[in-house]
């Protein structure tokens, strides 16, 4: 079972009716028990694409691997994702001038895991 394996951006991005719930979140998901009408957002590791988000009853479903999950963010719908992705977009494109999201967030979580 992957779900332990599960990795969460330490500035874990949260739409706004999760904000106050992140460590009962993240605790849940780990156990494998996912918010049924949820989305996560995922950092893919390399390609095109920097981002993609699946609601979370594909992750009940094993439609996904969960152990290979980089998760950086979750919304409470599909259009709560959109913005949050859009959010993501605008912070990167102001403190760095490019919209690498991906370098963005692995320099940060390095960052974060060093100061630890």
């Amino acid at each position: 079972n992957g779900l332990r394996n599960m990795k969460f951006y330490k500035n874990l991005y949260l739409s706004d009716r999760y904000k106050k719930k992140k460590e009962e979140l993240i605790r849940k998901m780990k156990e494998g028990r996912y918010p049924l009408s949820a989305y996560v957002l995922v950092l893919i590791p390399d390609g095109e694409n920097q981002l993609e988000f699946y609601q979370t009853s594909l992750l009940y479903q094993g439609y996904l691997r969960t152990d290979d999950l980089f998760v950086v963010g979750m919304a409470e719908s599909y259009m709560d994702a959109m913005y949050l992705i859009e959010d993501i977009t605008k912070e990167v494109y102001t403190k760095t001038g490019t919209a690498d999201i991906r370098s963005f967030i692995k320099v940060q979580d390095m960052e974060i895991t060093e100061n630890k």
